[in-house]
């Protein structure tokens, strides 16, 4: 039997930076179409878990050392990524430090998560569905 044709699944976290008050989460700015501002996350890649592809992702563009703490939830609507049908699932993780922009960022922001800029992809929801419990 022929291997099924599926989507591509990525891996996004919402950092959030335990070492300054309020715990503010990170947000890059994409380097790449589409653009805007995005939670740090990427493809997984063949052979790599979900999770270890969440924090590299996290450390490539951010280089902060994250260490997840939660699995936030599966996000799988076909048109969440202008791109394509791509499945997204993201971590609440915990992180220190200065966070700077590498690899597909071309910047990072530090803000609270109430107050957001326009974000790309669905992750406006996604950081609905991250205040929603963290008030829960």
């Amino acid at each position: 039997m022929p291997r099924p044709v599926t989507p591509p699944v990525a891996a996004d976290v919402v950092i959030e930076l335990v070492d300054r008050p309020g715990r503010p989460i990170v947000l890059i700015e994409r380097r790449f179409p589409p653009p805007g501002w995005a939670l740090p996350g990427g493809f997984v890649e063949l052979g790599e878990t979900v999770e270890a592809a969440a924090v590299r992702e996290a450390r490539e563009e951010t280089g902060l050392e994250v260490e997840l703490t939660a699995l936030l939830g599966v996000y799988s609507d076909p048109a969440r990524d202008p791109r394509g049908h791509t499945i997204g699932i993201v971590y609440v993780g915990r992180a220190r430090g200065a966070p700077a922009a590498a690899d597909d960022a071309q910047a990072v922001a530090i803000v609270d998560p109430a107050a957001l800029p326009p974000l790309a992809f669905d992750h406006a929801r996604i950081l609905a569905d991250y205040l929603a419990r963290a008030r829960g």
